[in-house]
């Protein structure tokens, strides 16, 4: 009876000292995720910070050029952005457009980069080749080989090409919007529908998204990659065991794939609506920088009122997005 009233206690004295360690390995990896991000902090508070908060301060300001050099401030509260609101013409229609071009563009982006993952997943030859097929529109869109890009001589031998087509009546087209419209067509994808009793903006918008796919393979690498990592990261075992039990490959991608990578769809949908916001070819971005390279300083401040309010829209958008996805995201407990 003694021994056995012992073996419980020897237990409970060894228990503590396990939380111990494992939290003291915690506070370690804690100490050094710190270190890792260090370098960021300082840069953001010694360079970033003071810019962030002067472009707040040139928000509710007025700027007076003075003659010889220099400029003068004059406060004048929330004029810029009442400006932006309710007196200009272009900023609500392009930032709304944008908002609903988003709410399209963000399903097909990561349905897409996310069957092409699983895709390019699955052993097979040339298996590394083709991924860097799929990621070499990342590396052709970075930002000094764009500009090489929209300064070749041949693409603007193209563009002329182009539009001697046009004037003849040939219809050859160099953009990737009219090299869609040549895929396909809406009246064909009425045709297809027939009497299935589909909207029409079920139609428009299958349409629009078949046309834009060079746009959607362009913007679909990053998170072709992410999803890639988070499939190779799911044990082979877990396939195996559902396997065993008769599970189909239907079954296994509902069941087990997709839960063990909804935390990197909850990553790639919040990279999706940065990387579209912040695109040199959004509509909202475009205009902001005309603003901004007008000929006055109030045009200045103004941009930087609208930009504030493009920043704001931004952080809600992305605030919605997280909270939404954030309640089916599926963690895998490691202990």
């Amino acid at each position: 009876m003694d021994n056995a009233k012992q073996i419980p206690a020897t237990a409970v004295k060894k228990a503590p000292a396990r939380k111990r360690r494992a939290a003291a390995l915690d506070k370690k990896k804690a100490r050094y995720g710190w270190w890792f991000i260090a370098p960021f902090l300082i840069g953001f508070a010694v360079i970033y910070l003071p810019m962030i908060v002067q472009s707040i301060y040139f928000s509710f300001v007025k700027i007076n050029p003075v003659t010889g050099g220099g400029y003068t401030t004059t406060w004048v509260g929330w004029e810029n952005y009442h400006y932006a609101l309710a007196e200009d013409l272009n900023f609500l229609p392009n930032l709304g457009s944008s908002v609903v071009d988003l709410i399209f563009d963000i399903p097909a982006i990561v349905v897409f980069s996310l069957f092409m993952a699983i895709m390019l997943n699955q052993d097979m030859k040339g298996r590394a080749v083709f991924r860097a097929i799929f990621f070499i529109p990342v590396i052709v869109s970075t930002g000094i080989i764009d500009s090489i890009d929209a300064a070749n001589d041949l693409a603007a031998m193209q563009g002329q090409i182009s539009s001697m087509g046009d004037s003849a009546g040939v219809g050859v087209t160099g953009s990737s919007s009219n090299m869609g419209q040549q895929i396909i067509d809406l009246i064909d994808v009425q045709r297809f529908f027939g009497n299935m009793m589909v909207g029409q903006d079920i139609v428009t918008y299958v349409v629009d998204m078949v046309n834009g796919v060079y746009d959607i393979v362009n913007r679909s690498g990053v998170q072709m990659l992410i999803f890639l990592a988070g499939l190779q990261s799911i044990s082979p075992s877990i396939y195996e065991s559902a396997y065993m039990e008769g599970a189909s490959s239907w079954e296994t991608f509902w069941k087990i794939t997709f839960p063990m990578i909804s935390p990197m769809i909850l990553v790639n949908t919040i990279y999706t609506v940065i990387d579209s916001f912040t695109s040199s070819s959004n509509t909202v971005m475009s205009y902001i920088s005309s603003v901004y390279n007008g000929s006055n300083g109030g045009n200045t401040v103004r941009a930087t009122a609208m930009s504030w309010i493009y920043f704001l829209v931004i952080i809600a958008i992305l605030a919605v997005v997280a909270g939404l996805l954030s309640a089916y995201v599926f963690y895998q407990r490691r202990d």
